[in-house]
């Protein structure tokens, strides 16, 4: 494929070319259902955004295409203490403008990531200090013993210190407020792609970093990111070759694109679990028809919704079996999933209506609901389908699904009452969606994205005994417990994981993870 470079960057591209020894440069370009939101790493802890960045940005500690955890901007790490983690830090390191990467740079990084306005703060709220021993060594104080902090560190990426202060970026990008800074639309990390061009919502461009400190895999120089939200647009895109990847594939589409000769669908299980919160903490519900008081407290009309979902009329029609029905907020694959717990309450309209009866809503109410229609597989239909189940008990829904960049500054405001989310834990272990989605929200991070305010205390004193516990069986047997705690409760409404679909054309390979991550070192074009 011929290679086309703006002024711009000419010169950068032909440094990357000379580096990777090539006589002519590759461009992929990708197509995704909706667009990364922001450049700035901090501002939105979402795949999508974390994945593009993630090519731009690294972490102290990454994954890689097998989803192990290998060194990155560290090069070791031990614990010195019950409490205390040191990472030794790689040597000789540049930032994309030539700046060294330090210790301070770390250190600058977590104070970013812990502060107003980010986004990341349920990676750091139980770091107590962040300490430099050397130019190329940092000590992590945790409040209590941690022993999995290495791998909450694979998607918290560092930023220069001297650029951020520089540009004005020295704090995230607020998406709730609508605050954007430099670092909305610029970039300077240490990873294998620089950012060359951003247009948000129409296309934002990378080339290959030519002075990358480490091997990247694939052959790709160029990469062009392009949302095309209309699903029909999007295959034809990649059928007609103006793409090289869609992400995700319509459903319905897969046989169409499979029988193509051009392209072939990826398929595979996601580690994503898509649920449903709805508001715990108002005493009044907001967007309802019941005045003085909040129906979501009572843990009957919790239970009457979640009965109310056909979950297997969504498995067979709306994912058409693309899908696998959960009763947990974590699926198989992630540490402490449990098979025998994996079982949903029945889906049965007569006993929701009973329930709603009992709780004092005979004729049921009207709520509003708020969902994406760009984030999840069919996400929107699937909140429809909810909807329709909730009118055969008497409730009415009053469903907004709109562009996740509007959608996602308004639920993370907690200015909903009844909302869509997805969740992979980016630990692959339990503690993380315990840590994140049930715990009690608290200003330092702890229930993050408990957007409902769900809270008992009870399980909050589980998840502090998780993170410090050592022994496996007993790690195991608590979060065991953590997660029947929260299914009796019905502190939320699990659905699904979904699954993967990727389309890509025939000349095109790359490692598809169960984690929906794309590293573009990992692509390469034949």
């Amino acid at each position: 494929m011929k290679m086309v470079i703006s002024k711009l960057g000419t010169a950068v591209a032909s440094a990357a070319l000379m580096t990777a020894g090539l006589s002519y440069a590759q461009t992929v370009r990708i197509g995704n259902q909706g667009d990364a939101l922001s450049m700035d790493p901090h501002s939105l802890n979402e795949t999508t955004q974390l994945s593009v960045t993630g090519n731009v940005y690294e972490p102290l500690v990454a994954r890689d295409g097998k989803l192990n955890l290998t060194p990155a901007l560290a090069t070791s790490w031990k614990q010195v203490s019950p409490t205390v983690w040191r990472f030794e830090l790689r040597k000789g390191v540049k930032f994309h403008d030539g700046t060294p990467f330090t210790a301070d740079d770390v250190i600058f990084s977590f104070a970013r990531g812990s502060g107003d306005g980010s986004d990341m703060k349920s990676y750091t709220n139980d770091i107590k200090e962040v300490r430099k021993v050397n130019d190329f060594a940092v000590d992590f104080e945790t409040k209590a013993p941690f022993p999995i902090l290495p791998d909450v560190f694979s998607f918290f990426y560092i930023m220069s210190k001297d650029w951020s202060e520089k540009n004005g970026a020295t704090k995230p990008v607020d998406r709730r407020k609508g605050i954007e800074n430099t670092a909305s639309f610029k970039a300077n990390g240490t990873g294998p792609y620089r950012l060359r061009e951003r247009q948000p919502n129409v296309k934002t461009s990378f080339v290959r970093n030519g002075s990358y400190w480490g091997k990247i895999e694939g052959n790709v120089i160029n990469v062009e990111f392009t949302p095309i939200g209309n699903d029909a647009t999007r295959v034809a895109a990649l059928l007609s070759g103006q793409v090289d990847v869609i992400e995700p594939v319509p459903l319905q589409d897969v046989p169409r694109i499979t029988a193509s000769g051009k392209a072939r669908v990826l398929q595979g299980p996601e580690l994503r679990t898509i649920f449903l919160g709805m508001d715990q903490k108002r005493d009044e519900l907001l967007y309802s028809s019941v005045k003085g008081k909040n129906p979501f407290k009572d843990k009957r009309v919790r239970q009457a919704f979640y009965q109310a979902i056909d979950i297997d009329g969504i498995q067979k029609t709306v994912m058409r079996g693309a899908s696998r029905p959960t009763a947990l907020m974590v699926g198989p694959g992630i540490n402490g999933f449990d098979a025998t717990m994996d079982k949903r309450l029945p889906y049965d309209t007569a006993a929701a209506k009973a329930l709603l009866t009992e709780a004092g809503y005979p004729n049921g109410f009207e709520v509003g609901m708020n969902c994406p229609n760009d984030r999840y597989v069919n996400d929107s239909n699937i909140c429809q389908a909810v909807a329709a189940g909730l009118a055969r008990i008497g409730v009415k829904v009053n469903l907004q699904a709109e562009t996740k960049g509007t959608y996602f500054p308004k639920v993370l405001k907690r200015d909903t009452s009844f909302y869509m989310l997805g969740w992979t834990p980016s630990t692959y272990d339990s503690h993380n969606a315990l840590n994140a989605l049930m715990r009690c929200v608290d200003d330092k991070g702890a229930g993050q994205f408990n957007l409902g305010a769900y809270c008992n205390p009870k399980l909050d004193e589980l998840i502090l005994q998780i993170q410090s516990e050592t022994d496996k069986a007993k790690r195991d047997g608590l979060i065991k417990d953590a997660f029947a705690m929260h299914a009796a409760d019905i502190g939320h409404l699990p659905l699904h994981q979904q699954a993967l679909a990727w389309g890509v054309a025939n000349n095109v390979e790359l490692v598809q993870m169960a984690d929906n991550v794309m590293p573009f070192r990992y692509i390469s074009v034949k």
